[in-house]
């Protein structure tokens, strides 16, 4: 097989946290299907989140039905599948393979008490040296340790436990794996050897039968069952490839896999994510190291909760102001007026952390801040003290990059945020660095698809895929403003070590309250 076959086409799943999306790409990228289903997250509890792994497989069998009933797609023509989708998840299988109780959720935070119990019993230092990373309540090894302590009838019957996307590849193929991205947010990972850890593993009661066997992200790792092949329309024996995490098969979709590059996305959260050649990891935690979906390939990876989600905030708070029949016309205006205020806000600052943070930051109980308001402040200058905000919080992980000699020379950018040129000349500025503005319409999926071409011969290698789906929009400079943001981002670094404390205090009132209410 080979990229020139038209004839040839690559199916790439993403299982994310409201549904399920199955796209159909041909080898010189386009997506030429792709049909969604809708799943939504269960809270059964407030800082619960959970979700039924069948309703996953029942989406999943639709959204793949949809696709291939499209004109431009038979199903003889799939030469192989991707896997990708929200991380840390956690399922629980039985001794008949069924799923023992709901999916905990990558958002679900009940687990706060379990992250202090395992780093406590392994220490904190000897946790990051055996996992490149810190535990965090979204993490999976702390929910198996929730389930053995609160549900030890639920632990007592584990035969096994998988990753959301891996559930999908256990209903299409039978066989309980994962991928070396994926496996690398479950804190039971030895992400510099690419392999479980043993001491992790038994530090948390992880017997060796339950763990998923670990495959490259685009090597075959089963293939496509007879009853699978019923429900789905697809030919049995169709070969599935390891797949990657969501944020490993984006950077895939979007060209970031060789060291060098970088992409930061501002979606409703923020990444930064930067390929690495060799392992490299923060000895103090702060950034997130993986394996990425190439071999001998890891990355750095910076998360911030609320970025474009920072904005839609406030953007909301104006909703009744803005005279307005349209959303987007909302945000059109909102922005032009930001753009009449010199950068800096005249000195107005804003502290992105609505959700709490997590890059440098891994503190729930961060809230957002306007800081060094005045009367000569209109509208305007807040605006633009968010879109600033949230490019400082972006720039704290790429500084922490660059200080473990990351330092990449080109830096793309995607993400609904990235529509916005204003936001994009204040990012290029804030990091210092010219961006590439790069759009890949479902581009978790189209990684995944992507990896499935290099499993099935249609590409030679992940870094030849991975420019096939690339859709460069545009390039954005720096502007003449570096010194006064500069001045600026010192102060910003000032503020959560001054106000952390009285984040903690705010916290515990609000808990109090809550508990009495």
């Amino acid at each position: 097989m080979h990229q020139s076959d038209r004839s040839v086409h690559l199916l790439g799943i993403d299982l994310g946290t409201t549904g399920s999306t199955a796209i159909v790409l041909d080898p010189f990228g386009t997506v030429v299907a792709h049909a969604s289903h809708s799943v939504e997250p269960d809270v059964p509890r407030p800082s619960w989140s959970e979700q039924d792994p069948t309703d996953w497989w029942d989406a999943t069998v639709q959204s793949i039905r949809a696709v291939l009933a499209d004109d431009a797609v038979t199903p003889e023509t799939i030469a192989g599948i991707g896997l990708t989708g929200q991380m840390h998840g956690l399922v629980l299988l039985g001794a008949g393979g069924d799923a023992l109780r709901p999916a905990v959720l990558w958002n679900d935070q009940r687990t706060g008490a379990e992250c202090d119990a395992i780093t406590e019993r392994v220490g904190a230092d000897a946790v990051v040296e055996h996992t490149g990373n810190p535990v965090l309540p979204g993490f999976t090894a702390p929910k198996i340790e929730w389930v053995r302590t609160h549900e030890p009838e639920i632990y007592e019957q584990t035969e096994a436990f998988l990753l959301p996307k891996d559930y999908l590849r256990y209903c299409l193929t039978g066989i309980q794996a994962t991928d070396v991205s994926d496996a690398s947010g479950t804190s039971l990972f030895d992400v510099e050897q690419r392999r479980w850890s043993d001491a992790m593993c038994e530090a948390v009661q992880v017997p060796e039968a339950w763990r998923p066997r670990v495959t490259e992200s685009a090597a075959v790792s089963a293939r496509v069952h007879a009853a699978a092949a019923e429900a789905t329309g697809l030919p049995e024996g169709t070969p599935v490839v390891g797949g990657a995490g969501d944020q490993a098969a984006q950077a895939v979709g979007t060209g970031i896999v060789e060291p060098g590059s970088a992409v930061v996305t501002l979606g409703t959260s923020g990444v930064v994510f930067a390929p690495t050649a060799s392992y490299q990891h923060d000895p103090e935690g702060r950034l997130h190291a993986f394996c990425h979906a190439a071999p001998d390939t890891w990355h750095l990876m910076g998360v911030m909760l609320s970025a474009a989600g920072s904005l839609r905030w406030y953007v909301d708070l104006f909703d009744d102001l803005l005279d307005s029949d349209a959303e987007a016309r909302g945000y059109e205006r909102l922005l032009a007026e930001a753009d009449e205020v010199p950068p800096g806000a005249e000195g107005l600052l804003f502290l992105p952390y609505l959700s709490g943070e997590r890059t440098p930051h891994a503190d729930p109980n961060a809230r957002g801040v306007f800081f060094g308001l005045h009367h000569r402040h209109e509208r305007a200058h807040l605006t633009r003290a968010v879109l600033e905000g949230v490019a400082f919080g972006l720039r704290e992980s790429l500084d922490l990059m660059r200080a473990r000699g990351v330092a990449p020379t080109e830096v793309r950018v995607s993400g609904g945020g990235a529509q916005s040129e204003l936001w994009r000349r204040i990012l290029a500025t804030v990091l210092d660095a010219p961006l590439v503005h790069t759009t890949t319409p479902h581009g978790a999926a189209v990684g995944a698809a992507l990896l499935a071409g290099v499993g099935g011969d249609v590409f030679p290698d992940v870094p030849t895929a991975s420019q096939a789906a690339v859709q460069v929009q545009g390039r954005t400079a720096p502007m003449d403003a570096t010194d006064p943001y500069d001045a600026l981002f010192e102060r910003y670094q000032a503020l959560y070590p001054a106000l952390t404390d009285q984040f903690d205090a705010l916290a515990e009132a609000t808990d109090a309250h809550d508990a009495n209410s």
